[in-house]
């Protein structure tokens, strides 16, 4: 006797194959390939560049730094003599402090004085294109211009600012002040860019915090306090970041406008470095100075990433 089911006179749906089930997830796997594919075409070009223009002349000066060499010879392994005579080198470390010196006078001002000129464009709507460009102009100016107007603004007699000040100091010869006069020359060539990176975060703020902020009555100084700073504060810690290690980088204007003088005060890492490989003509020491300002760099980023994480998590 047959028993009864409730799918009892239910047509008989026929089973799917085998084959077209599994055609869904040949096609998802298959454009998953292709995706990686194209990615791998677009980084292709990227990888290619570090590898030769990065990573292997990197590679080359290490292996440089562990030789006795010229710049036209190379007459043996010595290990890591080069590093223990740099470690007790002082050249090597007046010229690190007066990087640093640099940095200090230059980092900070920098992006603050960038975040001032992004309020200010950002504020006056009507004449922002003009603002913007009379800012950033200074920025798009080779560095040998830059030196030019420089030390004409510098100059004992004839000088800009020797005629606000009212003196007449020989700002790029005098021992205390050169190296803030070629910060000063600096500011007022790069400020531009954080302006212009600090003015696209200022953009990216949705204006409905500021709206409900106003309803609830925030004005002036409570909305930069609440609203602008909070969300562009991870935009200011990358221009920080940005501007440390160009700071650190700094070589033309001090060699173009005080050649490391006066008595070296402003004889920078990078310019020591250039000193001994085309002065002194000692290859492998300069490569030695090269590494070791390498790994002065990635610990200062790795120590700027360290803090922003820990400032993050407390806020």
């Amino acid at each position: 006797m047959p028993t009864s089911s409730s799918n009892a006179g239910a047509p008989m749906q026929p089973a799917m194959p085998a084959r077209q089930a599994s055609a869904p997830h040949s096609a998802r796997a298959g454009a998953t390939r292709s995706q990686g594919l194209s990615a791998a075409l677009l980084l292709a070009p990227f990888i290619a560049a570090f590898l030769l223009f990065f990573l292997a002349p990197a590679l080359q000066t290490f292996w440089l730094s562990l030789t006795e060499s010229s710049l036209t010879r190379t007459s043996g392994f010595v290990g890591l003599a080069n590093y223990a005579t740099l470690v007790q080198d002082p050249g090597f470390w007046s010229s690190l402090a007066n990087t640093f010196y640099f940095s200090l006078l230059t980092v900070i001002p920098l992006v603050g004085l960038g975040l001032l000129m992004a309020l200010l464009v950002h504020r006056f709507t009507r004449f922002q294109a003009w603002l913007q460009g009379a800012f950033f102009l200074p920025y798009v100016l080779p560095i040998s211009v830059m030196a030019l107007i420089a030390d004409w603004m510098l100059q004992p007699s004839s000088g800009v600012i020797n005629h606000i000040v009212g003196g007449q100091r020989a700002w790029l010869a005098d021992v205390d002040w050169a190296m803030p006069a070629v910060a000063l020359g600096t500011i007022w060539w790069t400020v531009g860019f954080n302006m212009l990176m600090l003015l696209a975060g200022l953009r990216n703020i949705p204006a409905e915090l500021y709206e409900a902020a106003a309803l609830d009555g925030a004005r002036g100084f409570t909305l930069f306090r609440t609203i602008t700073w909070p969300q562009l504060r991870p935009v200011i810690g990358t221009a920080l970041l940005l501007q440390l290690i160009a700071s650190l980088k700094i070589f033309g204007q001090t060699y173009i406008l005080t050649v490391g003088g006066p008595f070296n005060t402003t004889r920078v890492t990078l310019h020591y470095m250039y000193e001994t490989a085309f002065t002194y003509s000692d290859a492998g020491y300069a490569a030695a100075i090269a590494m070791a300002f390498v790994f002065v760099v990635i610990g200062l980023s790795l120590l700027h990433a360290w803090m922003v994480r820990v400032i993050r998590r407390r806020a």
